[in-house]
């Protein structure tokens, strides 16, 4: 059998690259895609010398979705065992202070992309038998996060993906899984929007929640991949959410109300 192959988004830092040395080290040959050209050459050297290959992409722009895809299974003999939908941007903040331009840019980014990246992947998927979509979810798809609206609204689409294309592309062979992490201590948490002074981290952190190391979540991918669970939670916060959204949905909704008012 001809050596499995996953390409990632977001590959240059984070979830995609503790993803890359996961995978790369159980011997796949890794497509590396981000628009930080730094940021791939880091973690591709961190992968063993001729398991990875790079390519600068930004996940809005459908050609180069193409054009990347056809490069790396070039690569491969043509295979494509698991398109990884992980590029995201974070962005937090009080909706009603959110300029409109980060509002599109969040969309844009974090569901547009997915969206593409899974209309043009199908085609590479399902000439690979027992290929794999996986996407990066978070908690906030579990219960809408107060100060997080925008990406929240991104997060529980990424969800409705995973669902409705489990089901649309069962027939196709190809498996469609999410990651739904806690939120995850990388530099994205740092990120803020729409004149508000906190940062996503901020905002997690005030609410008692905890952060989940990339290795955690890297594990949870693989799992994904070889396991029959549509959504795979990752952490204590994504555990707890999920419970209390089905047993305690009034609880959860006071807990995010409260957030809301600790928002500087």
């Amino acid at each position: 059998m001809s050596q499995q192959s996953i390409f990632i988004t977001g590959g240059g830092s984070g979830i995609g690259r503790a993803t890359a040395i996961l995978f790369a080290r159980k011997g796949w040959r890794v497509g590396l895609a981000d628009v930080n050209v730094a940021g791939l050459v880091e973690t591709a050297a961190l992968l063993p010398a001729g398991m990875a290959t790079t390519y600068q992409m930004d996940v809005r722009d459908r050609d180069a979705w193409v054009a990347c895809l056809d490069a790396f299974v070039a690569t491969t003999g043509g295979r494509l065992d698991v398109l990884f939908n992980n590029a995201g941007i974070g962005s937090g903040g009080a909706l009603a202070d959110t300029d409109f331009a980060e509002i599109d840019r969040v969309i844009a980014i974090n569901l547009v992309g997915a969206l593409n990246g899974a209309r043009i992947g199908h085609a590479y998927l399902k000439r690979t038998p027992g290929s794999c979509l996986l996407n990066t979810a978070s908690a906030s798809a579990i219960y809408g996060s107060s100060g997080l609206a925008p990406y929240s609204a991104t997060k529980f689409g990424i969800r409705a993906i995973t669902e409705a294309l489990d089901g649309e592309w069962a027939a196709d062979g190809i498996k469609v899984r999410s990651i739904v992490p806690s939120f995850i201590d990388t530099p994205l948490l740092d990120s803020a929007a729409g004149g508000s002074n906190r940062s996503i981290r901020d905002t997690v952190t005030s609410a008692g929640m905890e952060l989940t190391g990339v290795d955690k979540v890297a594990d949870a991918a693989w799992a994904a991949v070889h396991g029959d669970k549509v959504h795979t939670y990752v952490g204590k916060t994504a555990h707890r959410m999920a419970f209390a959204a089905r047993w305690m949905p009034g609880s959860l909704r006071k807990r995010m109300r409260a957030d809301r008012h600790t928002e500087g």
